[in-house]
């Protein structure tokens, strides 16, 4: 069990996965720092200092807090609109350093010549 499971933690796509649940909990510290402190007080200010997460009803002696929802839906928009215009900006510039060919167009492959011989057969007894 023990080989088996050290065979399973040195495949590559294994090593592939961890790298990349890493590289990504720390993107997404950076998109979420750029939505926080950058786009979010702008947004405040053009806004007039409104906060949506302070939003909320008084039902009797609870109080509904939807503003938080409400900013947890606009983060999420902005995070995704962030997260776009990085991958859409990436792929630009992968473009133009290795731009990609256009694979070569497949040969038609040759009938081998039983198949030749009874589509003729069959194209002859159409006529």
């Amino acid at each position: 069990m023990i080989k088996e499971f050290k065979e399973f933690i040195s495949k590559g796509n294994v090593m592939d996965m961890a790298v990349g649940i890493i590289i990504g909990g720390a993107f997404t510290a950076i998109v979420n720092s750029l939505v926080e402190s950058i786009l979010m007080p702008i947004i405040g200010a053009l806004s007039g200092g409104l906060s949506v997460a302070d939003m909320s009803v008084t039902v009797g002696n609870a109080a509904i807090g939807y503003g938080a929802f409400i900013q947890a839906i606009i983060d999420f928009l902005l995070i995704a609109l962030v997260l776009f215009s990085i991958i859409k900006a990436l792929n630009k510039a992968k473009a133009v350093v290795a731009p990609e060919e256009e694979p070569a167009p497949e040969e038609p492959e040759e009938v081998p010549a039983d198949i030749a011989l009874l589509t003729e057969i069959r194209d002859l007894l159409k006529k």
